[in-house]
C-alpha cells in the first residue's frame, strides 16, 4: 500500500515574498545574461507542464529504489526518491513519512521543481496534519520571471510563512551586480501580505539602502497601506517628498491619498478616487495646495512682467480637479466625460517637473453621450476651455460649445451611397462682451454613385450644405444663413508592371488621380467665425471639398486637382522601396470667400506639393516633402528626414524643417533636429538630441547622455537643456537613473524621456506615435475585471 503523501507547494513563500514591480510596455532585455542558473535543470524531472489549479485533484506518484513500511504506519523510501504530481517534482535521497501522525522528513539532495521555479535544499521536514513545514539551506531559481536567491531556512504554518536570511536578485551568481537581503520576511498567504525586516539593498558589495521594516503585497489583491514614496530635489520646490497611502474601500472602488511636502512651497494633498462598475469606470483627482509659498516668493516677478495679465497671477490657495470616466448606457450608447478645474492658469506649469505638455494654451473639459451603429454615429456633448497660458487673456480662448449635437450617417442603396453630416451647436465665451455667442445649425446631405473596376474608379458626389444661425443681440444680423451646393468627382487609375532593380524583383505602380471640385460663391461676410479657420495647405488639402475647418465658411471653388503617385513594392516581402507623389490644384477662377488671415486664391495654379520616401537599404531610409510656390518662385515648405538603423538597437534620425508664412512672406519656422542612440559596444551607448531653431537661433531641446547596461542592471546619465515654459525660459538639468532589472528603478524616468525625444529609441516605436506624458482623454475600450493597485 502506497503512503497517502500530499506533495507540498514548497516554494510558496519564496515566490510570494518577492515584491511585484510595475509592468512596462518595453520588455526587459535579458540578452546580455549568460546561460547560467543558480539552480540548474534536474535531469530526472518531468517537464513542468500543467495547470496549478489541478494540483489538488491529482494523485502523487512516489518512486524509489526501496520502500519499507514499519509499525505505526511509518514508511521509509530510499534511493533516488521522486514524487510527481502535475507540474510538481520532488527528488531526494531519502524520505520518511508517518501516515498516522502526518509527519515527514526528506534528507539528502532535496530538489523541487514546478512551472514557476526550481529549489534545492539540505533538509525538508514537516507535519501535514498541522500543515507546518520547515526547509533548511535553500537555493532557488525562478523560471516564470528571472530571479534567484536563497534562504537559511523557511518555516511554514498553514497560511503563515517565514524566511530567515533570505536573498533575491535577477543577476546570475557569477555577476552579482545587485542583491536584496532581508534578515527575516513574514508571509501571510491568506491576507496576501508580506513584511520584510532589516532589509538591505546592495549594489555590488556596497549597501545603498536600508529599510528596518517594510510591508508589501504578495499577490494581486488590493489592500490598504503605504505605497512606495517619491523623493526629489529642485530649485523651485526644494526637498520634495511624496508618500502615497492606498485605501482599499471595496472590490470596485478605492482611494489613494498622497501627502506631498515641498520645503520651499508647503504641504500639498493629492487625492485619487477610482470606481468600477459592470458598465463603466471613472477616476476623480484632486490636488490642493493651500498657502503656496511660491505665490508670495514670485509675486514681484509677476507684477514686473508686462506679459502676464493680473487676472492670471498665481492664487495663494491653489489646486486642480479632474474627472475622467465613461459609462455604457446600452450596446449603442455611451456616456463619457473628461472634466477639469484649475485654480489659476499657472498651476499646470508649476505642478509639472518637465517641459513636455506645457506648450498648450488651454485644457478642454468635455462631457457627453455618444452613439455608434453600423451606418451612423451621433453625440451630444458640452465642451469648455480652461486657460493654461498665463501670458494671454481669456478673451483669446476659442469659443465654448455648450452644447454640441452631431449626427453622421452613411449607407449604401444599390449602386448609390447616401449620407448626411449634421451639427447643431450653441457657442458661448467666458468673455461675452468681447466675444458674443450664438447658435448654429449645419446640414450637409450628400449622394454618391461610385463606379470602379480592377484598375480604375470614378466617384461622383453631389452635396448640399445649409447653415443657419441664431445670434446674440450684439450682431447686426442675428439670423444669417447660407445654402450652397457642392459637387465633386474623384477618379483614378492603377497601372502596374513587374520590374527588376539592383537584382531584386519589384512591382512598379503608377497611380494618376483627378479630383474636380465645384461649389458656387455665396455671400458669407455677415456670418460669424466661431470655430472656423483656413486649413494648412498640404497633400490632404488637394482632395477636400472645403478649404476651411469648421462650418462658418464653405469655400467657393471651381478647381481640378491633378496628382500622380508611383511605388516600388518588393515582391519578396511586400515592403515599399519607393513611394513618391506629386500634385497641384488648377484654379479656373478666383476664390471670392476669404478670411483675413488667409492667402487669396487667384485663377491659376496652386503650389506644387511633393512627397517622397526611399529605402536605400533595409537600414537606411530618406524622405522629403516640398511645396513650390509658382507665384513667389520659392518654397513654402521644405522638409528632409533620414533615419539609419545601427545594429539591433542603435538609430540616428536627422530632420530639417522649413515653413514660410505665405500671407506675410516671412519665415515661420526653420529647424534642425538630430537625435541618436549609438551603441559603442554591447554594454555602453551614447544618446543625444539637438533640436535647434535656426530662425530664433535658440536650442529648443538639447540632450547628451550615456547609457550602460549589463545583464541585470542599467544606468542612464543624461544632461538636458530645454525650454521650460511658454515664455521661452531655459532650464538645465543633469539626471541619473539606475534600473535594477526585475525590481524597479531609482531616479527620474530618463528612459521614458529618451523614448519621447528619440524616435526609434525603442524599435517598436518606429511606426508609432511616441507615448504622451499627459493624457487628455479616456480609453473607451473594454473594461478591466478589477481595479489594480
Amino acid at each position: 500500500m502506497r503512503p497517502a503523501f500530499r506533495l507540498l507547494p514548497l516554494p510558496l513563500c519564496i515566490a510570494l515574498s518577492l515584491a511585484a514591480h510595475a509592468d512596462d510596455d518595453i520588455p526587459v532585455d535579458w540578452s546580455m545574461c549568460p546561460v547560467e542558473d543558480a539552480v540548474p535543470l534536474f535531469p530526472d524531472a518531468q517537464p513542468p507542464v500543467g495547470d496549478i489549479a489541478d494540483r489538488e485533484s491529482l494523485p502523487t506518484d512516489i518512486q524509489g529504489d526501496q520502500t519499507m513500511g514499519v509499525d505505526g504506519g511509518i514508511y521509509n523510501v530510499t534511493g533516488n526518491v521522486t514524487l510527481r504530481r502535475g507540474d510538481q517534482f520532488l527528488g531526494t535521497d531519502n524520505i520518511e513519512f508517518s501516515q498516522d501522525t502526518g509527519t515527514y522528513t526528506a534528507t539528502g539532495n532535496v530538489r523541487y521543481q514546478d512551472s514557476g521555479m526550481r529549489v534545492v535544499a539540505e533538509r525538508l521536514e514537516g507535519d501535514q496534519n498541522t500543515d507546518s513545514h520547515r526547509i533548511d539551506n535553500v537555493r532557488y531559481q525562478l523560471t516564470e520571471r528571472r530571479g534567484n536567491g536563497g534562504a537559511e531556512r523557511i518555516e511554514m504554518q498553514e497560511s503563515q510563512g517565514r524566511m530567515f536570511g533570505s536573498t533575491y536578485s535577477s543577476c546570475p551568481p557569477s555577476q552579482r551586480w545587485w542583491e536584496l537581503r532581508a534578515q527575516r520576511i513574514d508571509i501571510d498567504t491568506a491576507e496576501g501580505t508580506g513584511v520584510a525586516r532589516n532589509a538591505t539593498l546592495r549594489i555590488g558589495k556596497v549597501p545603498v539602502l536600508y529599510v528596518p521594516w517594510l510591508a508589501f503585497p504578495i499577490d494581486d489583491r488590493r489592500r490598504t497601506g503605504l505605497l512606495y514614496p517619491s523623493i526629489s530635489m529642485s530649485s523651485r520646490n526644494g526637498f520634495d517628498w511624496r508618500q502615497p497611502i492606498y485605501f482599499n474601500l471595496a472590490p470596485n472602488y478605492d482611494l489613494t491619498l498622497t501627502p506631498r511636502w515641498m520645503s520651499d512651497r508647503g504641504l500639498q494633498l493629492g487625492t485619487e478616487f477610482r470606481y468600477l462598475t459592470e458598465r463603466g469606470r471613472g477616476t476623480f483627482e484632486l490636488q490642493a495646495l493651500p498657502s503656496d509659498d511660491l505665490t508670495a516668493r514670485e509675486r514681484p516677478e509677476e507684477i514686473a512682467d508686462p506679459r502676464i495679465p493680473p487676472e492670471n497671477y498665481r492664487e495663494e490657495d491653489r489646486g486642480m480637479f479632474r474627472y475622467t470616466g465613461f459609462q455604457n448606457l446600452t450596446g449603442t450608447w455611451q456616456a463619457r466625460a473628461n472634466l477639469y478645474w484649475l485654480s489659476d492658469p499657472r498651476w499646470l506649469e508649476d505642478d509639472s517637473s518637465t517641459a513636455e505638455g506645457l506648450a498648450v494654451s488651454s485644457l478642454l473639459s468635455s462631457a457627453g453621450i455618444y452613439g455608434r451603429s453600423r451606418y451612423w454615429n451621433a453625440g451630444v456633448v458640452g465642451e469648455y476651455r480652461h486657460l493654461t497660458d498665463y501670458t494671454i487673456e481669456e478673451w483669446r480662448l476659442p469659443y465654448n460649445r455648450l452644447p454640441r449635437a452631431y449626427f453622421r450617417w452613411e449607407q449604401p442603396f444599390g449602386r448609390f451611397i447616401a449620407g448626411a453630416d449634421t451639427e447643431a451647436v450653441r457657442f458661448s465665451h467666458v468673455d461675452a462682451d468681447a466675444k458674443p455667442g450664438g447658435s448654429r445649425l449645419d446640414l450637409k446631405p450628400w449622394l454618391s454613385m461610385p463606379l470602379e473596376g480592377p484598375s480604375w474608379y470614378l466617384r461622383p458626389t453631389l452635396a448640399w450644405r445649409y447653415t443657419t444661425y441664431q445670434l446674440d443681440e450684439e450682431f447686426p444680423n442675428r439670423s444669417p444663413s447660407r445654402s450652397q451646393p457642392i459637387g465633386t468627382v474623384d477618379a483614378g487609375l492603377f497601372f502596374d508592371r513587374d520590374t527588376r532593380f539592383r537584382g531584386e524583383s519589384f512591382l512598379h505602380t503608377l497611380e494618376p488621380r483627378l479630383f474636380y471640385l465645384n461649389s458656387p460663391y455665396r455671400e458669407q461676410d455677415d456670418m460669424p467665425l466661431f470655430d472656423t479657420r483656413p486649413m494648412t495647405f498640404s497633400w490632404g488639402q488637394l482632395f477636400r471639398d472645403n478649404r476651411y475647418a469648421g462650418a462658418d465658411r464653405q469655400g467657393d471653388a471651381n478647381q481640378l486637382t491633378m496628382a500622380l503617385t508611383t511605388r516600388l513594392i518588393r515582391e519578396s516581402d511586400g515592403r515599399e522601396k519607393l513611394a513618391a507623389s506629386i500634385g497641384q490644384i488648377r484654379y479656373f477662377e478666383d476664390a471670392r470667400v476669404r478670411l483675413g488671415n488667409e492667402v487669396p486664391i487667384e485663377k491659376g495654379s496652386s503650389s506644387w506639393v511633393a512627397d517622397a520616401n526611399y529605402a536605400i537599404n533595409d537600414r537606411w531610409t530618406i524622405g522629403a516633402s516640398y511645396q513650390w510656390n509658382q507665384t513667389s518662385r520659392r518654397e513654402d515648405l521644405a522638409s528632409i528626414r533620414t533615419r539609419y538603423l545601427i545594429g539591433d538597437d542603435g538609430i540616428v534620425n536627422l530632420a530639417y524643417r522649413y515653413r514660410r508664412n505665405v500671407l506675410r512672406q516671412t519665415d515661420l519656422l526653420e529647424q534642425v533636429d538630430l537625435s541618436f542612440l549609438y551603441p559603442l559596444n554591447p554594454s555602453w551607448s551614447l544618446v543625444g538630441r539637438y533640436y535647434y531653431s535656426l530662425k530664433d537661433r535658440q536650442v529648443l531641446e538639447g540632450i547628451a547622455g550615456v547609457q550602460w547596461e549589463s545583464c541585470c542592471i542599467a544606468a542612464r546619465l543624461v544632461g538636458r537643456r530645454y525650454v521650460r515654459n511658454t515664455r521661452g525660459e531655459m532650464n538645465d538639468s543633469i539626471q541619473l537613473e539606475i534600473e535594477l532589472k526585475g525590481l524597479g528603478s531609482a531616479g527620474p524616468d530618463n528612459r521614458g524621456r529618451l523614448r519621447r525625444a528619440i524616435l526609434g529609441y525603442h524599435r517598436d516605436d518606429l511606426y508609432l506615435v511616441p507615448p504622451s506624458e499627459l493624457r487628455n482623454g479616456v480609453d473607451d475600450g473594454d473594461f478591466p475585471a478589477e481595479l489594480s493597485p
